[in-house]
């Protein structure tokens, strides 16, 4: 994709992965770059560099609710690249999980991913150019014990990434999905916390938010259909395509249903 001149949204784009998408889109020669996050006030300053983003501008996108979608969506520009990153994490023994947090997880995850990209997608048809870009993490193809209600979540993205993209064929209007890996941030640090208590997290890999950023803003400008994680985590994307036995042992291994 060409990205001079357009229009892009980065949703989650306060912090974590969202604030480095955000960050090394802000170095390409954008239109106009959305940042959307709940509370635009509280939005940490961001400067584009010289031959950046000609304009920034941080934007509500609330998606916790169909009303606040709607609301949010009623006062955006059309965009010409939407990057679906905000996100929740829910995880441990499905039995012990808040009923709250997993209906507000799916809520962000998935139900509002495509509630807001239903929003957005008509304009771009219409003008016969844009591109969706969908976190849809590791999660949504290796499919471990104390994360079922995330990898659900996760495996949705990717079936509604990959059957939106046959969809679109021929419009102009292209759509590529992250398997993301873990990476940094404040919520890979929770993630470890929650998992840990069953599974063996201490020694997961992770790659640095700008390196994994950099990844992506590449894939966008290539056209890809879907980045992969790169590493280990590879081999269990590989993995997760083959019999179940193979994820069956690895989770065996690593997973106890006693407190670690």
């Amino acid at each position: 994709m060409n990205l001079e001149g357009q229009t892009a949204l980065v949703t989650g784009s306060n912090r974590g992965i969202g604030r480095a998408v955000t960050e090394e889109l802000a170095k390409r020669p954008l239109g106009l770059l959305l940042c959307g996050t709940r509370d635009p006030e509280r939005f940490p300053p961001l400067d584009a560099p010289a031959g950046g983003a000609r304009e920034m501008r941080p934007v509500r996108v609330d998606l916790s609710s169909r009303e606040s979608i709607e609301a949010s969506a009623g006062e955006l520009p059309p965009v010409d690249l939407l990057v679906n990153n905000a996100g929740l994490m829910t995880g441990g023994l499905l039995e012990e999980q808040d009923t709250e947090a997993i209906y507000a997880m799916f809520q962000v995850n998935l139900v509002g991913l495509v509630h807001l990209t239903k929003l957005v997608l008509p304009g771009m048809v219409e003008r016969g150019h844009g591109k969706v870009v969908n976190n849809a993490s590791i999660s949504g193809y290796a499919w471990f014990p104390a994360a079922t209600t995330y990898a659900a979540s996760k495996t949705g993205v990717v079936a509604f990434s990959e059957a939106l993209r046959r969809e679109l064929r021929g419009t102009g209007v292209s759509v590529l999905h992250l398997v993301t890996p873990g990476v940094a941030t404040d919520m890979l640090d929770a993630t470890r916390e929650v998992y840990g208590r069953h599974m063996e997290a201490e020694a997961w890999d992770d790659q640095r938010p700008e390196d994994w950023a950099a990844k992506v803003a590449k894939a966008i400008e290539d056209d890809d259909h879907v980045l992969g994680p790169g590493g280990r985590l590879a081999l269990a994307k590989l993995a997760s395509r083959g019999p179940a036995a193979l994820v069956d042992a690895i989770a065996g291994r690593m997973f106890t249903r006693e407190p670690r």
